[in-house]
């Protein structure tokens, strides 16, 4: 099973020696930054910071900085313990298009019996404080890259609902610390909680936020997965842990967050208060801009009485957001299928950002079906924003760079086997001449048909490859020669 809440998470990972306790003073300003950079660039353990400069609170930091931290958080073998249940669940019936996606995650919820369930008491109640005795500056908000716009919270999980249909979203957003009762939200375009903040200020209303820090590493996990805007991230958060999330009311706002969090912020976001945020160093591992976002005053923090904080840093990769990115990629494959059945496996590169590049393969059938998978890519939720499509044949293993390298170098015609188009990107490409929306390419690295045009003598050629009984003589005989 799943860990209930941070703090058991982090016992376990300090028994078995993958935690590393830190007692020396460490400042949030710059110096806890380049440490876990460093710590997570290789590959090292989860960080607990005991003693930061300007706080009495502990920093957790890295918790998922690997794949196999991750994996054990969520109670999981690998990402494809997930994702092979869910094929297995929807194999009987298999919907299609967008609205099949939704019905078959509504169906996965229901078969695993994991909707949240509500309580009265709730540890992170513990203490209650309002007013004037909220203070941010007691948290330690990291300020990371040099030209930061100032300290951010990096993994507080947003809650917000539809003022319109009362469906609540889960969001992770930076969040930078304006003053002592003050955040900024960093809202992009294309997020559920940036629209509904747009619908409660066309109302003439305010919108009840809140923000939980050290949730359960499921709902953690649930946060950062791009599902549609009408799917409860509460219920994938059950299905992943394999148990139901306990919830609790807030004190001030109509929202519930998980009763095992670490520390909670409430407040209401009035219509037309902004501030300006950033710069930033992001996960595109490059500044994003100053632009004005809401800014959401405080009105109450409830905690654990000796809470643990959890951040995360993020910059140029590879960064903590490696492995939740990598799981996002195998958890989706099977809804990815239903939603595109042409597709046989895909790879989100960490260095694309897991959502500039996506390299994928087909099991080709008729002329121009990589372009049609292509489309449909761009077609599909928040793949939409993908900016290279790589597609190649369903011999290739597309989590092999080097592989797909060699086929997408010598397996293309430029002038007839790259799609350019324009369309939505991410809110913070940079590489984009206008902001939103820019070019992308498509790259048909498969086998050409004669009916796609190619008419040399002899068809596409054979790939080298080895005589299979002179490699099964040679495996046999490989002690012999001394190798």
């Amino acid at each position: 099973m799943a860990y209930d809440d941070l703090r058991s998470f982090l016992r376990a990972l300090d028994r078995e020696g993958d935690l590393k306790r830190i007692k020396a003073e460490v400042d949030p300003h710059l110096e806890v930054g380049e440490i876990v950079d460093r710590v997570q660039k290789a590959k090292g353990p989860a960080l607990l910071f005991e003693n930061v400069k300007g706080s009495s609170m502990p920093l957790a930091m890295n918790v998922f900085g690997t794949e196999r931290r991750l994996a054990k958080a969520l109670g999981l073998k690998g990402p494809d313990d997930i994702s092979e249940k869910i094929a297995g669940l929807l194999k009987p019936e298999l919907p299609h298009g967008f609205t099949g996606f939704r019905d078959a995650f509504g169906k996965l919820a229901s078969i695993a019996h994991v909707p949240p369930r509500n309580v009265k008491d709730a540890p992170v109640q513990e203490v209650v404080l309002t007013g004037d005795d909220v203070n941010l500056d007691e948290l330690p908000a990291l300020f990371t890259w040099p030209l930061d716009g100032g300290s951010f919270f990096n993994l507080g999980l947003t809650h917000t609902k539809d003022p319109d249909t009362g469906v609540r979203n889960l969001g992770l957003y930076r969040l930078q610390r304006h003053d002592r009762r003050t955040i900024g939200m960093h809202w992009q375009i294309h997020k559920d909680s940036r629209n509904h903040y747009a619908v409660a200020a066309r109302r003439g209303e305010r919108l009840p936020v809140a923000i939980a820090f050290g949730c359960p590493p499921a709902v953690t996990y649930a946060a950062t997965a791009p599902l549609p805007g009408d799917i409860d991230e509460y219920l994938f958060a059950g299905f992943v842990a394999g148990e139901r999330v306990r919830m609790v009311d807030c004190k001030t706002v109509p929202l519930q967050v998980p009763a095992d969090a670490e520390v909670v912020l409430e407040g209401w976001l009035e219509p037309g208060e902004m501030l300006p945020e950033g710069p930033f160093g992001d996960h595109t591992g490059f500044y994003t801009p100053q632009e004005p976002f809401p800014a959401l005053k405080i009105d109450c923090v409830t905690m654990r009485r000796r809470p643990i904080l959890q951040s995360i840093v993020v910059g140029r990769p590879p960064t903590e957001d490696g492995p939740l990115g990598k799981f996002t990629e195998r958890f989706f494959l099977p809804l990815l299928k239903i939603i595109i059945p042409d597709i046989v496996d895909y790879d989100l590169p960490e260095a694309g950002g897991f959502h500039n590049c996506v390299i994928v393969s087909i099991d080709k059938k008729y002329p121009k079906h990589a372009q049609k998978t292509m489309h449909a890519i761009w077609g599909a939720h928040m793949m939409s924003l993908t900016k290279l499509i790589i597609v190649v044949d369903s011999d290739c293993d597309v989590h092999d760079y080097q592989e797909v390298a060699w086929r997408a170098f010598g397996n293309v015609d430029y002038s007839r086997d790259l799609t350019v188009v324009e369309g939505p990107v991410d809110h913070l490409d940079h590489a984009s001449y206008q902001q939103f929306w820019g070019g992308k390419a498509g790259i048909d690295a498969t086998r050409k048909l004669p009916e796609e045009g190619y008419t040399r003598d002899g068809g596409w050629p054979e790939m080298v490859s080895s005589d299979p009984a002179t490699a099964a003589l040679v495996s046999r005989r490989w002690k012999e020669y001394g190798l």
